[in-house]
């Protein structure tokens, strides 16, 4: 048993064969690239409407004769992409009548009206890219 005692004790001594580890590099680099694209398609739609009408009558040298210069209301609809709507606007059927007052002599007449409904549509397609780039370079020595 005396003999072994020796043996033992070697054996239950922790880290007595270990050996050592010793890198075998002195320095070094990591280098990491990471790209990233996406793309984003967009539709603007922009829609303006008239929610009124305008009429306007002017000049020089006219005789306007009805009882109102104004024509009476009309309701007008209009259908645009599957949404109906629904207007008030101008009969132009009882519009006042405009004569030349002095006939001879000179004159000017306009007579303008905007109707009530869809005035401008713009509609903006577009696509765009957004890349990512992300370098990353680690440096190491012992």
């Amino acid at each position: 048993m005396k003999r072994y005692l020796p043996l033992l004790l070697i054996l239950n001594t922790p880290y007595t064969l270990a050996v050592p580890v010793v890198p075998n590099f002195s320095s070094g680099t990591m280098s990491a690239v990471t790209r990233t694209t996406q793309n984003v398609t967009e539709t603007i739609v922009s829609t303006d409407f008239n929610t009124g009408h305008t009429y306007t009558i002017n000049g020089t040298n006219l005789s306007i004769d009805g009882t109102t210069l104004s024509p009476s209301p009309a309701e007008t609809s209009q259908t645009i992409n599957g949404v109906s709507y629904t207007w008030t606007g101008a009969d132009l059927t009882t519009k006042p009548n405009v004569t030349i007052a002095n006939p001879g002599q000179a004159f000017q007449y306009a007579e303008s009206y905007i109707g009530p409904g869809l005035s401008n549509m713009t509609t903006i397609n577009r696509t765009t890219v957004l890349e990512s780039v992300t370098e990353t370079t680690s440096v190491f020595s012992q």
